[in-house]
């Protein structure tokens, strides 16, 4: 009883955490993408802490209240896009984890993550074009946007890993002890 009060007050307080970044990504326009990324990353932690359901549970929570409370839907959708990207690789990464071979591994979850990233990426850069960038693109701005896309990913990637072998290790023994 006591780990499931830990678990709901926890997530609870990280789903009013990630709320606020959402809200302040509408305030703070030059920091949209920093906060949004920031607020997926709990999602992350719930699955590391509490499992894919409770992973689940808490990025449809966010989701369902961001549309209610956070004044640009836009970024919403923005943040359901990283935070999807977020649950898979983690549900990927349990998956893995139960083989043996941990070199071959890590080779594997990179390639899942690039195909898992591209699948989202792509899927909402060429099927929301007028959405993203209120014109018609040339092939050669699409193109540059694709690469971005790639670089973006490495980048907000590796700061997930930091976030969660760093920052969040030295919180959870905090909170967990």
């Amino acid at each position: 009883m006591h780990l499931k009060l830990k678990a709901l007050t926890i997530g609870g307080l990280f789903l009013a955490i990630t709320i606020i970044c959402m809200a302040l990504g509408s305030v703070i326009e030059t920091n949209t993408l920093f906060l949004l990324a920031a607020a997926s990353y709990f999602i992350g932690i719930i699955v590391r802490e509490f499992g894919l359901k409770s992973g689940a549970a808490f990025y449809l929570a966010n989701i369902i209240l961001g549309f209610l409370t956070v004044p640009n839907k836009f970024y919403v959708l923005s943040f359901a896009a990283m935070g999807f990207y977020i649950w898979c690789i983690e549900a990927v990464w349990r998956i893995l984890s139960k083989g043996n071979e941990k070199l071959q591994k890590r080779y594997v979850f990179w390639i899942l993550k690039y195909i898992i990233f591209n699948i989202i990426y792509l899927s909402i850069l060429f099927l929301f074009q007028e959405l993203l960038f209120e014109m018609e693109i040339s092939a050669k701005l699409l193109f540059f946007a694709v690469v971005a896309g790639q670089i973006g990913l490495w980048i907000y990637d590796t700061a997930y890993e930091y976030v969660q072998g760093q920052i969040w290790n030295k919180f959870r023994n905090r909170l967990f002890h």
